[in-house]
């Protein structure tokens, strides 16, 4: 596993000794993973806050949904291409390497979507993360039928709406704080 040295530009240490449960799931991490991601030790300076971020995010992004993974990572990295999260670019984008099998799909995404082989369905919901992420405020009934003539049920916009609104809201707190992506991220999937 390579460490990175400090995974955020602020001095918040992590909690020493992690709590029993926050161990095992950074040796969970550490098994799957080969690693433990920087955006967990970012949080572990807080195991509610810690806690809280990756119930958030186990839900989102784990729990059942109309959506496959690979699609709710695919909003995931073209929401922090848009907001230029370093972070969510490099890790992301290699989970969408990872699920696809397409390292060129994965770099696309992080460079701009609208370039990469997608499906009509896959365009329609990037297209409404991304306006989520530019101008949410702008969203109307029309934005939400171009997603049921893509073939997503109400509750499928739900969770793309969740996805998009999660990726916003953790983009903007990794670029605050300067975290960095661990270095394994860069070379996986490729």
């Amino acid at each position: 596993m390579t460490k990175s040295p400090n995974p955020t530009a602020l001095d918040l240490p992590m909690v020493d000794p992690l709590p029993p449960e926050t161990q095992k799931y950074f040796d969970i991490c550490n098994d799957k993973l080969g690693l433990v991601p920087n955006v967990l030790k970012a949080y572990a300076f807080d195991i509610d806050k810690l806690n809280a971020f990756t119930a958030m995010y186990n839900d989102i992004m784990l729990a059942p949904s109309g959506l496959s993974k690979l699609e709710r990572e695919m909003i995931a990295v073209a929401v922090s291409s848009e907001n230029r999260c370093w972070y969510c670019q490099v890790a992301h984008g290699a989970a969408v390497r990872a699920l696809s099998g397409q390292p060129e799909l994965g770099e696309a995404m992080v460079m701009n979507y609208r370039v990469a082989d997608l499906t009509p369905r896959q365009r329609a919901m990037l297209d409404f993360a991304v306006k989520l992420t530019r101008a949410s405020a702008t969203t109307e009934e029309s934005d939400r039928q171009a997603l049921r003539d893509a073939g997503f049920s109400d509750r499928d916009i739900f969770d793309i709406a969740s996805v998009a609104g999660f990726f916003n809201m953790t983009n903007r707190v990794a670029s605050a704080i300067g975290m960095q992506p661990n270095p394994d991220y860069h070379a996986e999937a490729r």
